[in-house]
């Protein structure tokens, strides 16, 4: 499924193949001829100067390019007025990887690899291409800032697993079935008490109409110092401390981490201003 990024007013999708980021040279062409973005492209990849850069991108970062024929035609049509390369013929007779033509619903149209697409988008308008880079980049920051989250969210997730377990095989054993559920909800609010300094119950209590649960509005700080308390937990839970105790090294640990961390990112921020 393609995405999309607005530059200048104008949608222009993007996409993932393999681990790359492809773009819609379609849309950008369109900046320049909406009527005719193919044309714009195939005028573009007829170009001497532009034949120059794409094939040499396909020798660098592609060992299957059929480079025999590329060379071939180098010396019997490039730059001549007969010369005519198209997506589908530079991707069909060459093995290309670079310039993709795609089918599809939400993404039809040619795509090409970023490298390419920017350079391409410098051919259209210098100007659209320090927007679109400008902006891609910015998506791609906030992409992989989501992934930090949801990485550690999946942390928190695993550290939950082992923090049970130790529960199960260090309390559990004292207690009847009917209070099994009981507990392992009683060691999560422990934490989200020593953390949030509430329950899940009063946190949903206070939030009604919020999806989910108190960990899923967490702060990326937040989560890492309760995957560190998962651990704490589970290791105190085997070394048979109280409840009562464990709260409080619990709450010292929460309160003395997220001060660190957050002291942390205002050097951070300070720094990034001096710069």
């Amino acid at each position: 499924m393609a995405k999309e990024v607005i530059v200048q007013g104008l949608n222009v999708n993007y996409k993932i193949i393999g681990k790359e980021d492809y773009i819609s040279i379609t849309d950008i062409a369109k900046y320049f001829n909406s009527q005719d973005p193919s044309g714009v492209i195939r005028n573009w990849m007829s170009n001497k100067d532009s034949f120059e850069f794409y094939s040499l991108w396909e020798e660098i970062n592609n060992p299957n390019f059929n480079s025999v024929e590329m060379r071939r035609i180098k010396i019997d049509e490039v730059g001549y007025n007969r010369f005519t390369m198209t997506p589908k013929r530079w991707k069909e007779d060459f093995n290309a990887i670079g310039i993709i033509p795609s089918a599809g619903k939400y993404s039809a149209g040619t795509f090409a690899h970023r490298d390419i697409a920017f350079e391409f988008a410098s051919w259209i308008s210098p100007q659209f291409k320090l927007y679109l880079v400008t902006e891609f980049q910015r998506l791609k920051a906030q992409e992989q800032k989501a992934l930090e989250w949801s990485a550690k969210r999946e942390l928190a997730k695993v550290n939950y697993r082992i923090h049970t377990d130790a529960i199960k095989e260090n309390i559990v054993p004292t207690l009847t079935e009917a209070q099994l559920k009981f507990v392992y909800a009683d060691e999560a609010d422990l934490l989200n008490v020593a953390l949030f300094g509430k329950t899940a119950a009063q946190w949903r209590k206070e939030n009604p109409s919020l999806k989910g649960n108190i960990r899923d509005y967490a702060t990326i700080e937040q989560l890492l110092v309760i995957a560190n308390m998962e651990s704490l937990n589970a290791y105190l839970i085997e070394q048979n401390i109280p409840q009562e105790e464990r709260l409080k090294q619990l709450n010292n640990m929460a309160r003395s981490q997220l001060r660190v961390l957050q002291e942390s990112n205002s050097w951070l921020l300070e720094e990034g201003k001096d710069k």
